[in-house]
């Protein structure tokens, strides 16, 4: 842990930029546990690998992170130059966003609480090194 003030340890860490392509997707309509189901499968791949699990994985969530998988991707060749080719999902994550309530109509006048749960998605990419024989 950095010593001083706190300031000053959150100016340290933010001074520090992460260069990594990225994309996120806040407010996805997902619940988090279901999204992590689908990124468990894809974490640590190579994208091509990555991209073929997403799109035969028959749940929902698959669909959406595709997207976004495929959003990171272009970040990395058109803003970093990276090539395609040598890319890995270094970090992917769900994690909890707002939860609209809703209400159910039930007998005898009672009212039961829906819970539609959203997710904010992260995809990190990284490039592999190249190994020198």
């Amino acid at each position: 842990m950095a010593k001083g003030h706190r300031t000053q340890v959150k100016r340290a860490r933010n001074a520090v930029k992460d260069t990594r392509p990225h994309a996120k997707l806040t407010y996805a309509r997902i619940p988090v546990q279901k999204a992590c189901y689908v990124m468990d499968a894809i974490r640590g791949k190579d994208v091509t690998t990555a991209i073929g699990i997403l799109e035969y994985n028959p749940r929902y969530a698959s669909s959406v992170i595709l997207k976004l998988l495929k959003s990171a991707i272009a970040n990395a060749e058109n803003n970093l130059g990276m090539s395609a080719d040598r890319l890995y999902i270094a970090e992917c994550n769900a994690s909890n966003g707002p939860i609209m309530k809703r209400i159910q109509p039930r007998a005898q006048g009672r009212a039961y609480r829906i819970l539609k749960r959203m997710s904010n998605l992260y995809i990190i990419l990284d490039e592999k090194k190249v190994e020198e024989a």
